[in-house]
């Protein structure tokens, strides 16, 4: 099957409401890195030092050497950047989760026992702070598998939650196949969390953030003051709570990293932000985890048949009267680029209408040819589809007065005899005086524009039939 993996319509128009504790407005979550001690370096195995996300410009790795200047960078996030932040949230009352390198939380026993003792989350941050994009799919599985075991060790609990960061294509999936993890952050897509299905593992994700994160200091284009900072999440923050007042809470993370953001010009616009979401109300700042479990109770998954992951003969099933009388057009659909946007009513009406208006003409006027008459001799004999019926029905067309039933007849056999094909209308926009207005108004028009006309109506009646089915 063609099929297109991304998906790119999420939640929709519609977001799910989070009902956050307490009817938060919004749930602000702060995530510290905690990379320091297991960056690239010769000390621990690697082919060259680290050259990612410090405060040297243009920093690049050293094959075979040390490169003392990064490692002391990384250092001032273990040895101090660590305890201000610490102290900054544990004031605050805030928790944090704390996205551990494995090696790195192995070389760091007091300021594990520190975030155990703040009761903040432990998430795992994989096994080293390097790239897994090259890794073959079997070493990245056992990197995992090595991750979770020394996290484990070092913490005295497994992790619940996963962000790797350098990833894989692989990783997600790897990581949900693994079955232990509560949610994983490996992707950037939403405002808030949503299920993933990998084979048969729901696998819970909470989207992470690139942007209110003061990797920014390290990048360009990058914050260079602390103010900066501040102003931007407190931009985002802004927006976001209004959103929460008008009913549709959502979720924001902060992406943070000892090193970083522990530096005391940049950790101020870090405390200014601190300061301001505490003078709001419905403000929500919980760990990670907190999310993982709220919103698993709140809005367990539920799985359903996804069309674009139909086999032909199960999608032709399904959706082959969608167009009356005209399961070729499923067929031909089922050969197009399905994907996620195709397993709603609007992503799935769009493809089948490709079909339909790419037909031949002899062939469209073979689906208005299979259109029943409105209240016509098949619904009087009970022979319509169920579609059909059920259409009329709506707005009375099976329980006409005789003359309402003598000028349906009348018109239909006129409308026919002109046009050569059923008048058809999508009755669900309509009540029986609309329909009747309509059917003497049209009755006058040349083929070519009723002919489109009727096209546009038969597309608009599929739409209706989809979303009975699809959300």
């Amino acid at each position: 099957m063609n099929r297109y993996p991304r998906n790119m319509i999420g939640y929709g128009a519609t977001p799910p409401d989070a009902a956050w504790p307490g009817k938060a407005k919004v749930a602000v979550q702060f995530v510290l890195n905690f990379e320091e001690g297991g960056e690239n370096s010769i000390l621990h195995g690697d082919a060259g030092s680290e050259a990612f996300l410090s405060d040297i410009a243009g920093a690049a790795s050293w094959p075979g050497q040390r490169h003392w200047n990064m490692e002391s960078i990384y250092d001032y996030g273990a040895r101090a950047g660590f305890w201000r932040l610490h102290r900054m949230f544990t004031a605050a009352d805030i928790p944090v989760t704390i996205y551990g390198v494995a090696s790195a939380l192995a070389r760091a026993p007091e300021q594990v026992a520190a975030m155990k003792a703040a009761d903040w989350e432990i998430a795992s941050h994989g096994l080293k702070w390097v790239e897994h994009k090259d890794m073959a799919e079997e070493e990245e599985r056992a990197a995992i598998a090595e991750a979770i075991r020394l996290h484990t060790e070092v913490v005295g609990t497994r992790p619940r939650g996963w962000y790797t960061g350098r990833c894989s294509e692989n990783t997600v999936r790897l990581v949900a196949e693994e079955g232990g993890f509560d949610y994983v952050s490996d992707t950037y897509d939403d405002d808030l969390p949503y299920w993933l299905e990998v084979g048969a593992r729901d696998q819970l994700i909470i989207p992470y953030t690139l942007e209110a994160n003061d990797m920014r200091f390290a990048t360009a284009p990058g914050y260079i003051t602390g103010e900066q900072f501040y102003q931007y999440l407190k931009d985002a923050f802004d927006l976001l709570y209004t959103e929460g007042e008008a009913g549709a809470p959502k979720m924001m993370s902060v992406g943070l990293h000892c090193r970083l953001i522990g530096r005391p010009g940049k950790a101020a616009g870090l405390k200014r932000f601190i300061d301001y979401i505490q003078g709001f109300d419905g403000v929500w700042c919980p760990r990670r985890i907190d999310i993982a479990d709220h919103w698993a109770k709140t809005h367990p998954h539920q799985r359903r048949e996804l069309p674009s992951q139909m086999t032909r003969a199960r999608f032709v099933e399904a959706y082959g009267g969608i167009f009356e009388h005209s399961p070729w057009i499923a067929d031909r659909a089922h050969d197009l680029e399905l994907g996620p946007a195709h397993d709603r009513a609007a992503g799935l009406h769009n493809a089948l209408c490709r079909m339909f208006r790419s037909a031949s003409e002899e062939e469209r006027l073979g689906v208005l040819t299979a259109h029943p008459d409105l209240a016509g001799k098949l619904a009087a004999a009970k022979r319509l589809t169920a579609e059909s019926t059920n259409e009329q029905a709506s707005v009375g067309l099976d329980a006409l007065t005789d003359a309402e039933r003598t000028r349906f007849t009348q018109l239909n056999t006129a409308y026919v005899e002109k046009h050569g094909f059923p008048f058809i209308i999508a009755v669900r926009d309509h009540d029986k005086a609309s329909i009747l207005a309509a059917f003497e108004r049209r009755i006058d028009h040349d083929r070519a524009s009723e002919f489109a006309e009727a096209c546009r109506q038969v597309e608009r009646i599929a739409e209706f039939r989809l979303k009975d089915l699809l959300p």
